[in-house]
């Protein structure tokens, strides 16, 4: 059988339902700002940010390692370009120009 029998005096009993209450109010409004909708919209906005910051950050760090696998094919360590690389990609550049220009002409024409 269980001891129902209270030691606390009335007074301790309307103090601690007081209490009680106070922490009530306190996650009832928690909760009302919560479910707010604009607090739902703004956290929904924020993660939108964060994972399109994750996304950028991610492409950022691809785009560097690609631009540094490039440079490292016509540069060597010392900073001084890759003649025997550069010469022929200059070439075959100057190249696709021209015959872009050339076919561009014919149209025209």
């Amino acid at each position: 059988m269980a001891d129902t029998s209270d030691t606390r005096t009335p007074a301790q009993i309307e103090a601690d339902i007081r209490a009680r209450r106070s922490v009530l109010a306190e996650t009832l409004d928690e909760i009302g700002v919560r479910v707010h909708p604009k607090t739902i919209v703004g956290d929904a906005k924020a993660r939108v940010v964060a994972n399109v910051d994750h996304t950028l950050g991610k492409a950022y760090v691809q785009v560097n390692r690609m631009v540094t696998d490039v440079r490292a094919q016509f540069v060597d360590e010392e900073g001084t370009p890759r003649l025997e690389r550069v010469v022929p990609v200059a070439l075959v550049v100057v190249g696709v120009v021209g015959l872009l220009a050339l076919s561009s002409r014919r149209r025209k024409a």
